[in-house]
């Protein structure tokens, strides 16, 4: 009798779900990248000044919490395996981003969202679904989220303290990984998504930005 183990669907997603999750955890995850607000000096902030720097990198650092579990639901669902690794190797990108981000907020003396599993747990729901439509769909939907968190961290960038460097240098890093992925899937066939599809995005974003940045 063969001893090999057979594994079911649940199985897969479970290993699957703690790859994603030691991917996104600060304790589990080594960055593969420095961090690149290391090289700089920290500058002195005012109260108001460091909740506000603190308040939007908790809001990245959720939104790279939604990152992972959407491409956990994409890389479940996807139809190739070379659709499957393009997932996994994205996450890992934005993992950085995580680790980044929290090491900021703990310089700022700060926290993530509390609403952090929520956020993740909603954003495994959607990637699932952008997987299920089909791997076209599935790079659409990458391409249009990475286009909108462009335009979010460029709203970043206008609004954080000058002087808050160390923030700036890590957001500037983020932005500039966005574009190398949204024209990644653009490369690979992402299928221009329907303009209702792109408010709900929009929308969804922004329920998930306000209450990180408060909660």
């Amino acid at each position: 009798m063969s001893s090999e183990r057979h594994y079911t669907s649940l199985d897969h997603f479970l290993c699957e779900a703690q790859n994603f999750l030691n991917l996104g955890s600060v304790k589990n995850h080594s960055a593969s990248r420095q961090n690149p607000a290391n090289r700089l000096n920290e500058h002195a902030l005012d109260d108001a000044e460091k909740n506000l720097s603190a308040a939007l990198m908790r809001v990245n650092h959720a939104g790279e919490v939604a990152a992972q579990g959407l491409y956990l639901g994409q890389s479940l669902t996807a139809k190739t395996q070379e659709t499957r690794r393009q997932m996994r190797d994205a996450a890992r990108e934005e993992g950085d981003h995580l680790h980044w981000c929290a090491e900021r907020l703990e310089e700022l003396d700060s926290h993530t969202s509390y609403l952090d599993p929520l956020w993740y747990a909603g954003s495994v729901a959607i990637g699932c679904i952008a997987g299920k439509a089909g791997d076209r769909w599935s790079y659409g939907f990458v391409e249009e989220t990475e286009q909108q968190v462009m335009q979010h961290l460029e709203g970043h960038l206008e609004k954080l303290p000058p002087q808050d460097e160390k923030s700036r240098a890590i957001i500037e890093q983020m932005k500039h990984d966005e574009a190398e992925h949204a024209a990644k899937a653009k490369a690979f066939g992402a299928s221009d998504l329907p303009k209702p599809v792109k408010a709900l995005m929009s929308l969804t974003a922004k329920v998930m930005t306000t209450g990180a940045r408060y909660i």
